[in-house]
């Protein structure tokens, strides 16, 4: 398998959540946030509050620590908790990000090619899938019959005798910090053949990139499809008075009223969603932007097709070759939210986002105001035990094929056969348990924090601190000693 080139040792320079833009906005204004919605009669669902409570303590030593102490030289380092969250920390998400395509990589995709494809939908069905996990599932399952379907006409095989493979990185927001909830679906370009006298026998059929006449009938069986399946399920209803061929328009049901404890939260996701203010005396009207000329060129491109309020790409393949280009494209569908360094203060105290790259009228900022940037991070923040990976086909865990095509099921397969296994061998799971906070620094940025800087010995944890008045004894007296004996180290950071 081709990994990535190891990068060159960077000296580690420790990062300072309480410095950034981000951190102090949440701090000052997170109080008053929720001081507003009080004194409209409403709240924030617990898990919102949670997320913003623990993103304030992530990375920052007074609230815990681990203490390292190098086996050689006896110098030490203090490593901050992170706060583990999935809605908007950038630290936390660049840490999901490295071991999410890591665990892709080393254990689940084969060396086969690949194809991404990005599928995104009206804005009803993006408030839908946002506000009930139950309907985003029907949405998913229903995309995944449909290019399952396709893929398997092309190469001209049934259901019965092939196989594919997916798996969908659901993402939440867009590029200025708005809810844009769309689908990543990076999916085997191909299928596997069932031979029907030896079915632990698979072979792989290579399909081709499609054209443009079928990623168009492929966008027009999904929209129809999902009209009519969640409108069965009670989910959507359409206007008759349009045709399905039609950009019909998709509303919730008369009787569809949100519970309570989600109504504050649906009302600001509906906002970020259609990029209008949310709070203030200017809510309802869009958002201020900054806008240049804009492109001459149409990037649209032939991969990509139009229908119905709904857009799907397949412009991006990765060949089995590619497995360093295949690597960053799975950090790049499984990133943060938020990149902190595009995230300024204007002269006038406003949050100004840049734009990753200019829309196509120009736009290359957003101009947001303390209070509705707040509510635009409480939109993002996904429920509670929703899964934002899934798995499908070939590569779902329940597969009985599973273990024939992904690199961690042949070595289990391999292992269990050999006579003599290796009493060295690590199993998966132990495998992606040694996937350290360092080798993510290491593997991502060539910053090795594992090594001592002083002798080059091996640091190791000797103690975990979180009792407050321990914590407040070993800062106070690194403080009372001057320049810090310790350098003291955070958690990763994008």
């Amino acid at each position: 398998m081709q990994t990535p080139k190891p990068l060159a040792r960077i000296p580690h320079i420790r990062h300072r959540p309480e410095s950034t833009v981000l951190y102090q906005t949440v701090q000052r204004y997170y109080p008053e946030f929720l001081e507003h919605l009080g004194e409209q009669g409403r709240s924030l669902p617990y898990y919102v509050r949670r997320e913003f409570e623990a993103y304030l303590k992530c990375g920052l030593l007074e609230f815990g620590f681990l203490r390292l102490k190098c086996e050689g030289c006896q110098a030490g380092k203090l490593v901050a908790f992170s706060c583990k969250r999935r809605g908007f920390c950038p630290s936390c998400g660049a840490r999901r990000m490295v071991e999410s395509a890591a665990l892709l990589l080393d254990e689940v995709l084969p060396p086969m090619p690949l194809r991404q494809w990005v599928l995104t939908m009206p804005i009803p069905l993006r408030f839908l899938c946002a506000a009930d996990t139950g309907a985003l599932s029907e949405v998913l399952a229903c995309v995944q019959h449909c290019l399952a379907a396709h893929l398997i006409e092309r190469a001209h095989l049934t259901r019965h005798t092939a196989r594919t493979g997916a798996i969908t990185f659901i993402q939440r927001f867009g590029g200025s910090v708005n809810l844009h909830l769309h689908m990543h679906i990076l999916a085997l370009d191909g299928v596997y053949r069932v031979d029907e006298h030896t079915p632990s026998v698979l072979h792989f059929r290579r399909g081709h990139a499609p054209t443009q006449e079928e990623l168009q009938r492929l966008l027009d069986r999904i929209a129809h499809r999902l009209a009519a399946r969640l409108e069965r399920l009670g989910y959507l209803k359409r206007d008759r008075d349009v045709g399905i061929g039609q950009d019909a328009p998709f509303t919730f049901p008369d009787d569809a009223e949100p519970p309570e404890e989600e109504a504050t939260l649906q009302a600001l996701q509906q906002a970020a969603m259609t990029y209008r203010i949310a709070l203030g005396p200017h809510a309802g009207q869009k958002a201020l932007t900054l806008q240049t000329l804009p492109p001459t060129l149409d990037d649209k491109g032939e991969h990509l097709a139009t229908a119905h309020g709904f857009s799907l790409h397949a412009g991006v393949a990765c060949t089995p070759a590619d497995r360093g280009i295949l690597e960053r494209l799975t950090r790049y569908i499984s990133r943060p939210a938020l990149a902190q360094d595009r995230l300024t203060v204007t002269p006038g105290g406003d949050l100004q986002y840049r734009m990753k790259t200019p829309w196509k009228n120009g736009t290359t900022h957003i101009v947001l105001q303390p209070l509705d940037f707040m509510a635009r991070l409480a939109s993002l923040v996904p429920k509670p035990r929703a899964n934002l990976v899934r798995y499908h086909g070939l590569f779902a865990p329940n597969s009985k094929e599973r273990s024939l095509i992904t690199p961690a099921g042949r070595r289990t397969r391999a292992a269990a056969q050999a006579a003599a296994a290796d009493k060295e061998a690590q199993t998966p799971a132990q495998r992606r348990q040694s996937l350290t906070w360092a080798q993510r620094l290491s593997r991502v940025f060539g910053i090795d924090v594992d090594t001592c800087e002083n002798c080059g010995g091996k640091l190791r944890i000797i103690a975990s601190v979180e009792d407050p008045a321990v914590i407040r004894r070993i800062l106070d007296h690194l403080a009372a000693r001057g320049p810090p004996q310790l350098p003291l180290v955070p958690t990763l950071v994008a």
